[in-house]
């Protein structure tokens, strides 16, 4: 009898320990509910990103939409932008420091650009994440684009987390990223 009581003790302690009291007094789970996927696809927080493939300038093809492995960040530029200029060596860092987590593309809106500067941008910048071309301009219109940089954070299930219009502070922008790989 006394061992059923400490059995007993036991499996209530365990759910105890499983369940938090929140501020009303009430008990909530402490389990993540797994938010339902958008069957949307739109240049938009919240909808799954537009799918994408653009040849890099190193020739290789590289492909953005739908479940990865890993979280993908789009950085959307022109090597004339001031900004882009500024984001650039952050990016390179970033890149480097959450390449097991998160896949970088610098995306080069060429029919913004000249693909001369644009290597020339790669090579000033010492870039090491791929740089896909957009020749035609149209993922960046896919994407409603409309100011460099446009950086767009994707989740591992292809959804579209948040775009940011410009450059922000690194801090700032790497707090994003953690909050995207952690999704």
């Amino acid at each position: 009898m006394k061992r059923n009581k400490y059995i007993m003790l036991g499996v209530v302690l365990l759910v105890t320990l499983t369940m938090a009291r929140n501020t009303e007094g009430g008990i909530t789970a402490v389990f993540k509910q797994e938010e339902p996927m958008p069957t949307e696809t739109g240049a938009k927080a919240g909808l799954l990103a537009p799918p994408f493939s653009l040849t890099g300038l190193d020739g290789k093809t590289y492909s953005v939409g739908g479940t990865k492995e890993k979280a993908t960040f789009v950085s959307f530029w022109a090597s004339w932008c001031d900004p882009c200029k500024q984001e650039a060596p952050e990016l390179n860092k970033l890149a480097e420091k959450y390449k097991d987590k998160m896949d970088l593309y610098g995306v080069n809106v060429t029919s913004y650009d000249k693909l001369k500067d644009a290597k020339a941008f790669v090579d000033e910048y010492k870039l090491t994440f791929p740089i896909p071309l957009d020749e035609k301009g149209t993922v960046y219109a896919l994407y409603n684009g409309m100011a460099f940089p446009t950086n767009v954070l994707i989740d591992s299930r292809g959804v579209i987390q948040e775009i940011v219009l410009g450059i922000m502070p690194e801090k700032e922008l790497e707090k994003k990223i953690k909050k995207l790989i952690a999704n």
